[in-house]
């Protein structure tokens, strides 16, 4: 079984004690590639030095979190911007508008997302979308943007089938994560009306660990729970769910087999 986690924020500090295992344990469940999200430049750098260490599991993407949009977020998107122009990242992420936390600094937030995606557009990047409490708003947000040239994911999707039809509408992807094993997410009813043609799966570790480690730090190797729940919602092999999610994941961020 060949996985790629297309979310993951193993350079955070959380992974310090056990980092190596836990890229062991990966490697034993069948995870090849791990996509890693851009947060703000507080760790950037741990970020790149993870990716550059481990060439053939980690590939960095670059942008501004929505909840890092603060006073200062245009230093943090010029710091994400050179960053941009000095080498090629697999994506421009996670970047988006978060409702959830803080609405202090809203306007921010949009004009950081309309920024950002603009950007994707002139290096020819998928975009992988933050969209706590904002999933409408997201979705106005890329429909405004997509004239046919935008790709990328709802990362972290936790809506309903008819924004999944939206996002699918706008060639978009939806990301899949442990959320859907949560007993009440009410997730598993969406995907059962979602073809597996328009998932790709994601952990966002350390956060977000599926069930039976919910409440408990998240990491790559659990995407096989994902795998399992979706399987048993479809109704196909955990190889299926493997198979087309991974054939997925390359297509979106032009990853070779």
């Amino acid at each position: 079984m060949n996985l790629i986690d297309t979310h993951s924020h193993i350079y955070l500090p959380e992974f310090a004690e056990d980092r190596t295992e836990m890229f062991e344990r990966a490697e034993k469940e069948g995870v090849r590639k791990i996509l890693l999200p851009a947060i703000d430049s507080s760790s950037h750098r741990d970020m790149i030095k993870l990716e550059t260490a481990n060439k053939e599991l980690c590939i960095a993407m670059m942008g501004l979190h929505p909840c890092s949009v603060k006073e200062n977020f245009e230093d943090e998107l010029k710091i994400a911007r050179d960053y941009l122009e000095k080498r090629r990242f697999i994506a421009v992420g996670e970047i988006g508008l978060d409702f959830y936390w803080d609405k202090s600094f809203t306007e921010q937030q949009y004009t950081a997302f309309h920024k950002q995606i603009e950007w994707a557009l002139e290096f020819d990047l998928p975009i992988v979308i933050h969209s706590r409490n904002s999933t409408d708003e997201c979705i106005s947000v890329v429909k405004e943007h997509q004239k046919g040239k935008l790709s990328g994911v709802f990362h972290c999707f936790s809506g309903d089938a008819n924004q999944a039809k939206k996002i699918i509408d706008l060639g978009f992807y939806i990301g899949i994560g442990g959320v859907v094993t949560f007993k009440n997410s009410g997730l598993d009813k969406v995907m059962e009306q979602v073809s597996h043609e328009h998932i790709v799966l994601e952990t966002d570790a350390p956060y977000l660990a599926p069930v039976p480690f919910r409440g408990k730090r998240n990491e790559p190797s659990y995407l096989k729970y994902v795998v399992e729940k979706l399987a048993m919602i479809k109704n196909i092999s955990t190889d299926k769910i493997a198979e087309i999610t991974t054939a997925n994941a390359e297509k979106l961020f032009l990853l070779s087999a």
